[in-house]
């Protein structure tokens, strides 16, 4: 397979491609949201100023048509919205948080997202989004708003999971977990969580690929692909079916110049989360 080029630098923890440069670049990205709004990494000026000008002009475009009345085809009406994708999205909102980790006492911070699997309030996220935080203290945010903080259940750098747990008063709805080995290529899924701190936000797409491979860290994952829009702030949220199960961990994507989604998202599959997170509880309580 040939060297993808020309198409950004990877941030933060660097989930990357197994095709590499020679000086080790890539092109995932991982999706957690850094509060400064830092984004290092080169300008890739022609690829920025083509993407750019396409979008700016089809845009453009749509305006002058709906202002004239004329000039072009009359707009498409929305899709509908699959109603199982509906009840999805409504079973699995009041069971995600927003994750906050670090401040002023570690020096560094960072945002991303979890999700409740159990009664007893175990949250899963990516470590990442701890490991970028310093250590710090982790608070947990509520859809309804309430703040908790969160204790460390337990981290697996590896596999790029860890566990949380609030307290019983949280009262966070579990989300189902999908049979091992039942998500297919093409089926309807959603990813919720908190991109740039939007709470509470879910985006719709497919499975792309499964067990496509990706490195993390210095560690190669098979991992599910979708196109479903993932962005910074997505990183440790659930990517579900239409019958809301979680059928994977959002956790890094592909991007031209690290400006965010472009549709190619992964997921940490099913099968390896709950593998991990049973460990951890197992060992943690």
């Amino acid at each position: 397979m040939a060297v993808q080029t020309g198409l950004g630098e990877p941030r933060g923890p660097w989930f990357i491609s197994p095709e590499l440069d020679p000086d080790g670049r890539g092109w995932w990205d991982a999706p957690e949201r850094d509060p400064g709004g830092r984004r290092p990494g080169r300008l890739l000026a022609v690829l920025a100023v083509v993407a750019v000008s396409a979008v700016s002009g089809a845009l453009a475009g749509g305006v002058v048509a709906s202002r004239d009345g004329a000039g072009g085809p009359a707009a498409a009406s929305a899709a509908p919205v699959p109603a199982e994708l509906v009840t999805a999205a409504e079973k699995t909102v009041p069971g995600v948080v927003s994750v906050l980790t670090g401040g002023a006492t570690s020096g560094s911070s960072a945002t991303g997202s979890g999700f409740a699997v159990d009664d007893q309030q175990h949250l899963i996220t990516n470590d990442h989004i701890l490991a970028k935080g310093g250590g710090g203290p982790v608070t947990v945010e509520l859809p309804d708003g309430r703040r908790f903080a969160a204790e460390v259940i337990g981290r697996e750098p590896r596999s790029d999971l860890a566990v949380l747990k609030v307290p019983a008063s949280a009262g966070l709805t579990p989300l189902p977990l999908a049979k091992p080995g039942a998500t297919r290529v093409g089926e309807p899924v959603l990813a919720v969580g908190s991109p740039l701190g939007l709470a509470g936000t879910v985006t719709a797409g497919i499975v792309s690929a499964l067990d496509r491979e990706v490195r993390l860290g210095n560690n190669r994952h098979s991992a599910v692909q979708t196109d479903a829009s993932i962005n910074p702030g997505n990183s440790g949220g659930p990517l579900v079916n239409a019958r809301g199960e979680v059928v994977g961990v959002n956790t890094a994507i592909a991007t031209i110049d690290g400006n965010g989604s472009i549709g190619i998202g992964f997921a940490i599959p099913i099968e390896q989360v709950q593998q991990t997170a049973d460990t951890i509880i197992g060992k943690g309580g």
